[in-house]
């Protein structure tokens, strides 16, 4: 199964409720950190509710 790489970019602070929940489901806590996640729909629908804080690539 392919892997899909996430990096917090701006802050979560002044967004939505419902965005940092989104942000804390992906395992992303503080700006700048990294993590690997399975490339799932699952997945890929939570970085679309949130991509606008977010960088994505492959690992």
């Amino acid at each position: 199964m392919n892997n899909v790489r996430v990096t917090l970019k701006r802050s979560p602070i002044g967004t939505p409720e419902r965005h940092r929940l989104v942000l804390r489901g992906l395992g992303l806590r503080h700006i700048r950190q990294t993590v690997v996640r399975p490339d799932t729909p699952q997945v890929r629908g939570m970085i679309q509710k949130v991509g606008y804080l977010l960088e994505v690539g492959t690992p």
